[in-house]
């Protein structure tokens, strides 16, 4: 998931995101080795509209409140179309369009995510920067992170799971080298309305 910035920055959030930004390289410098991808995505199940239930707290997503979401779609060059859109804190819409290139064809699981007009993030090509690191039962709901471990995004198809569901990805995150208190919850209508570290949930 990605967000431009907003000019009217939280000094809470930006609080957030440091704290939990300085614990994810704590975390990501302890395992040197990328995260390992799922051993297979199939990229026609992959698609669709997914809802973001947490994520590592970032600069580019402060803008955001809730209702966050994604909607990948195959494009006719093959790559996957990015279409991100969150509720904002004034009740307004944020959303950004990108695109999606596999660089790993024997599991489809590693990606490279541009945003045209994003400093940093405009380049079609490039290493990987979106890991699919779990995937539940028919593509139910997915863990993602980057190489570094310095994102991280629980995806679901619904706006809530149940119990065991965030236990699995509560383990899944886990596997991928990252800590769940590093993830905070994400407010989605029909689902959680808090703010939570999922290590506290």
């Amino acid at each position: 998931m990605r967000f431009p910035c907003s000019a009217a920055s939280f000094r809470v959030a930006l609080a957030v995101c440091a704290t939990v930004g300085a614990a994810a390289v704590g975390s990501a410098t302890a395992s040197a080795a990328p995260p390992a991808p799922v051993p297979s995505l199939d990229l026609a199940s992959y698609l669709g509209v997914w809802h973001q239930l947490a994520a590592v707290p970032a600069p580019f997503s402060l803008n955001c409140a809730g209702d966050t979401t994604a909607t990948y779609t195959l494009e006719e060059s093959g790559d996957v179309g990015v279409y991100n859109r969150c509720r904002t804190w004034s009740g307004g819409v944020d959303e950004i369009r990108g695109s999606a290139t596999v660089t790993d064809p024997a599991t489809n699981a590693q990606l490279h995510v541009s945003f045209p007009g994003v400093p940093g993030q405009d380049q079609r090509t490039g290493a990987p920067n979106y890991i699919v690191t779990a995937l539940g039962p028919d593509y139910s709901w997915a863990v993602v992170t980057d190489p570094s471990r310095l994102s991280g995004f629980v995806l679901s198809r619904t706006p809530s799971v149940d119990a065991a569901t965030w236990n699995d990805i509560d383990a899944a995150i886990t596997a991928a080298g990252q800590n769940t208190c590093v993830y905070l919850t994400t407010p989605t209508t029909g689902g959680r309305t808090d703010i939570t570290p999922l290590c506290a949930r």
